[in-house]
């Protein structure tokens, strides 16, 4: 689920409260938060709607002036159910605070070494995450797609594997590249001197 900027200002605001969209299946559940380029929306409820039941006053809560620009926007075939999600406002980016705090505990620490031994066994090579973030390390600010070659691996999955290394705090995403956090440069140093 996405939303353009002017929406997310919107949701920021509390102007904002409802979306809708046409899915098979909801893509979002209740009570969860979505990334967004403005921080995380939390999702209220979210339930199949009768589409002759939209109204004025629908719109103006997803952010329309009209029933007819609502119902303009919505994509997908009307075969598709309606769904109504609650929008309660947009939270800080939890990794923002995750990624500044350099101190890890004993126990954040054992988390992320089981999570990287998971991984690594899923990859099927021992190691795998932590030489990614020890490349990273090494390479600032360096394309993925060089980065991807310095392992001998396609781009998309080197991107991915990143992506679990930024939700767990480690990483930070730069304009070209990356970087280690502070916490990521933590984890790291107390790594290669255990």
């Amino acid at each position: 689920m996405q939303f353009k900027r002017a929406t997310l200002e919107g949701i920021a605001r509390g102007d904002i409260t409802l979306a809708f969209r046409r899915w098979k299946r909801p893509t979002v559940k209740a009570g969860t938060r979505l990334r967004t380029a403005l921080g995380e929306v939390r999702i209220g409820r979210v339930e199949a709607f009768d589409e002759a039941s939209l109204d004025d006053e629908c719109a103006r809560r997803a952010g329309f002036t009209s029933l007819s620009e609502l119902k303009g926007s919505l994509r997908g075939s009307a075969e598709r159910l309606l769904f109504r999600i609650e929008l309660n406002g947009i939270g800080a980016d939890r990794r923002v605070a995750l990624r500044t705090a350099s101190k890890i505990s004993a126990h954040e620490r054992q988390t992320i070494q089981g999570r990287f031994r998971r991984w690594d066994r899923a990859a099927r090579h021992e190691g795998y995450h932590l030489h990614v973030l020890s490349l990273i390390a090494e390479n600032p600010a360096t394309a993925a797609a060089e980065l991807a070659a310095k392992l001998d691996m396609e781009k998309l999955s080197f991107k991915r594997d990143v992506r679990k290394l930024k939700e767990l705090g480690l990483t930070e995403s730069l304009d070209v590249g990356y970087q280690l956090s502070p916490r990521g440069h933590s984890f790291l140093n107390e790594n290669e001197t255990s």
